[in-house]
């Protein structure tokens, strides 16, 4: 009953609740009977103290103690000398199912975000693109001249509609992994794609090795099947050799997590050597390989990119090629595919079918007709994406000198340090001037990585101008400025 002891994790189940306006004190208080409301906190959580709270929060301590005293005018809180403060029991206690506490992964202000942002608030959480215009015109086609073969179809296709099956293949033949139409099979997205290879690898009580830094809705998925993760460094290759080894050695592991083009959050390109190194040492562990190519816009690389894992993997090695069209034309077409050796895919296919009996086929047919030509649109992407950056990093360079970065291979986010203060506390702060970001702790199992944050540079300039001139502000107040 006393996580809530450690602050960081009560400021994690309020979010974003305090980024309303009015008084410091006022939206604490009312931030934490929101979380109470929502059964995000139940009769008997231990509250942080006054002190903990608001250094946590970056607030003064007068102000942790107001909203305290409001919870307990209000009948919420309860405190007792030399016990701290907890929430109350209700008077009249509500059904079990309404104060259940809800179970809320690293990802969960991200997800939620997808649903609902506060008005006047930029969330920096996702990188937010529109999709390309192009798919406009291939869901044209297909209405005028797919859906009538469709429409005679039963409309289940658990391993994939076969013509986008063959386009797969065909796609991934093409970027060096000699694939077959068998080796296939489609998905609703990445999230699912994921899913389903951790529900065929992982047992309760499994680990994970993941890159450190990493993405952090890897940590739910792999986390809903009650496997764990440990960490694995990078260098300016990919995951570092030396430290892989001793992961896989020091325990068994059940998968190796990689996101070797264009890695999220550091935007780093896993070099060819590496690619090979990675696939012989995780065939020497039996470690199976799940590598995600969700990110697929290059910034700074010349000539082709380097072969999936796969290509390089010895005949004992297994490997699962993730990949999506959503991150390359728009969140919006959930199309997504794993590619493995046919056995495997014979697997997910059960899988896949007890999910949800295959992805919709009209968005299979569309996916089906823009592949092809997946290069070209590939090729304007980088060159919106170029602008992108070019403004945002001047816009940093100009408002946050002190703040630093590598520039990226690819992808869609910068990889911020920050000069001496955490980012947590910073995404705290910033959320009271109407900016929300990722803070980098989110980005690893252990919660490393406390002096970065992952910022997005997609944004449509204006808005990006705007959510720059706030966090300034934040990293003022901060820095340079006393706690209100």
């Amino acid at each position: 009953m006393d996580r809530f002891r450690d602050p960081d994790e009560l400021v994690r189940v309020l979010g974003d609740r305090m980024s309303t306006g009015g008084a410091l004190y006022r939206r604490l208080a009312t931030a934490v009977a929101d979380a109470i409301s929502a059964g995000e906190l139940v009769a008997g959580d231990r509250l942080p103290s006054e002190r903990d709270l608001a250094h946590a929060l970056h607030l003064s301590r007068a102000t942790v103690v107001a909203a305290y005293d409001e919870l307990r005018g209000r009948g919420l809180v309860e405190s007792r000398q030399g016990s701290g403060s907890r929430v109350a029991t209700p008077a009249d206690r509500a059904p079990a199912a309404v104060t259940r506490r809800l179970r809320r992964g690293l990802s969960a202000e991200s997800l939620r975000r997808f649903d609902e942002t506060p008005d006047g608030l930029i969330s920096m959480r996702h990188a937010v693109e529109p999709g390309d215009p192009r798919i406009a015109s291939a869901v044209a086609d297909v209405v005028e001249e797919d859906l009538p073969t469709l429409l005679d179809e039963i409309g289940y296709t658990p391993r994939g509609l076969p013509a986008l099956r063959v386009a797969l293949a065909e796609h991934h033949t093409r970027l060096g992994l000699p694939t077959t139409p068998d080796e296939v099979l489609v998905t609703t997205g990445t999230q699912q794609a994921l899913s389903l290879v951790a529900q065929l690898l992982l047992e309760r009580g499994a680990t994970v090795a993941v890159e450190s830094p990493s993405w952090p809705g890897c940590f739910d998925t792999f986390s809903a099947v009650g496997a764990r993760m440990i960490g694995v460094g990078l260098d300016d290759e990919g995951p570092q050799v030396d430290r892989l080894r001793a992961a896989l050695a020091s325990e068994p592991v059940s998968a190796l997590f990689v996101m070797p083009t264009f890695h999220n959050p550091t935007g780093l390109l896993m070099s060819d050597a590496r690619r090979r190194v990675v696939a012989r040492v995780a065939a020497e562990h039996g470690v199976p390989v799940v590598e995600d190519h969700g990110y697929s816009t290059p910034l700074v690389v010349d000539g082709a990119l380097p072969p999936p894992i796969a290509a390089y993997a010895p005949r004992t090695g297994r490997v699962f090629t993730v990949g999506s069209l959503s991150k390359s034309l728009w969140a919006g077409l959930r199309l997504g595919w794993v590619r493995a050796s046919a056995a495997d895919i014979d697997r997910l296919g059960y899988l896949k079918a007890n999910a949800d009996m295959g992805t919709p086929l009209l968005d299979q047919a569309v996916a089906t007709r823009l592949l092809p030509v997946l290069p070209t649109l590939t090729e304007d992407r980088t060159a919106a994406a170029l602008e992108r950056l070019a403004h945002a990093t001047a816009l940093l360079g100009e408002h946050l000198p002190d703040w630093s970065w590598r520039v990226p291979e690819g992808g869609t986010a910068l990889w911020i340090r920050l000069p001496g203060y955490d980012a947590a506390v910073l995404a705290r702060v910033a959320l009271r001037h109407g900016v929300e970001v990722t803070p980098g702790r989110e980005t690893d199992p252990s919660g490393a990585w406390d002096d970065h944050l992952r910022l997005p540079f997609t944004f449509d300039p204006a808005l990006m101008t705007e959510a720059v001139r706030r966090l300034t502000a934040a990293a003022d107040e901060l820095s340079g400025r006393s706690a209100s």
